[in-house]
């Protein structure tokens, strides 16, 4: 299997925590060329602030991360306090980062990433808003040949929103930028809550991470155990989604998830349902272009296993 060159797009949130630990110890998959940071969960600051604490935790001082849109290219910001707590990452109780903030902005360094690269060479990870990607694409679009697929968390087909009752979080914050993102063309792979409801952190789950007894493990089970309460309350759920590291396991374990090619819009013209991915599950429009491969399943068991195999790797 070739290596993945990746862009971590990100919006840290605790979920966004697990998936940048996840891909820091999966370097036989993952080249993490860079963390890129968007107003989502919370504001900015304390977005590129978190991704360094988790950088920091897993012993990658060395990781350059980026702060990228500070709000949506449209709309006016809504974050998610209410679900990830004031800091994003409550239950972490982690340290202010030592480990720089570098000068650049988010989008140019995706742009400068990309040109610098082979054609077909990078992948694109949005875990949250899709801003900074849509930035990128409006101010240098020949970046679009050098990248290989843009593998995003985001949407909901057959389940119902997260937010609204049409939308999921992440395309619901900017639903203008995700249109523009998946307009390019560019191969697009998306995990949206169909799957990532099936992705959950159960007491038993939950506990073989706080068993593993070293910092990662400590830090998750706490995060986990705050973010567990929203969805567990709201929905009934026997644990809460693991939203946003389907992504990064998708890369290293594709056959993990199950899904279709079919065809996707993205509503950005009605109040009503702003930000609805409206996928064309049943093939009605045959003559639409299949621009998507929509993952709706996973054997959760196999993520779980994979997920707790490479955290107990970072000590």
């Amino acid at each position: 299997m070739t290596k993945r060159r990746i862009i971590l797009d990100c919006d840290p949130g605790q979920d966004d925590a697990v998936a940048i630990l996840l891909a820091l110890a999966s370097p036989e998959e993952i080249d993490l060329l860079g963390i890129t940071t968007v107003a989502g969960n919370v504001p900015l600051t304390l977005t590129e602030s978190n991704a360094r604490r988790i950088c920091e935790l897993a012993g990658r001082p060395d990781i350059k991360v980026f702060a990228g849109a500070k709000r949506p290219l449209i709309r006016d910001l809504v974050t998610a306090e209410w679900i990830h707590g004031r800091t994003g990452i409550d239950g972490a109780n982690l340290p202010d980062p030592t480990m720089p903030l570098q000068d650049r902005h988010a989008v140019d360094f995706i742009i400068e990433t990309c040109l610098a690269s082979e054609d077909n060479s990078i992948t694109l990870c949005p875990i949250g808003p899709m801003t900074n990607l849509a930035l990128a694409f409006m101010k240098e679009p020949d970046i679009i040949p050098k990248i290989q697929e843009i593998v995003c968390m985001g949407g909901a087909v057959k389940e119902f929103g997260n937010t609204t009752p049409a939308a999921e979080f992440n395309i619901y914050v900017d639903p203008h930028a995700a249109a523009k993102v998946l307009d390019t063309g560019i191969k697009f792979t998306m995990m949206p809550l169909d799957v990532t409801h099936k992705a959950l952190v159960t007491p038993e789950r939950l506990q073989r991470m706080k068993d593993m007894n070293s910092p990662v493990g400590d830090v998750c089970g706490g995060m986990l155990d705050y973010f567990n309460r929203f969805d567990m309350t709201r929905y009934g759920f026997d644990g809460g989604p693991l939203h946003d590291p389907c992504v990064i396991a998708y890369l290293i374990k594709p056959g993990i998830f199950s899904g279709r090619q079919v065809s996707l819009d993205i509503e950005t013209g009605s109040e009503l349902t702003m930000g609805q991915t409206l996928a064309d599950w049943w093939d009605i429009q045959e003559d639409k272009e299949k621009n998507a491969f929509i993952c709706d399943d996973l054997d959760s068991d196999a993520f779980f296993d994979l997920l707790q195999e490479r955290l107990s790797r970072l000590k």
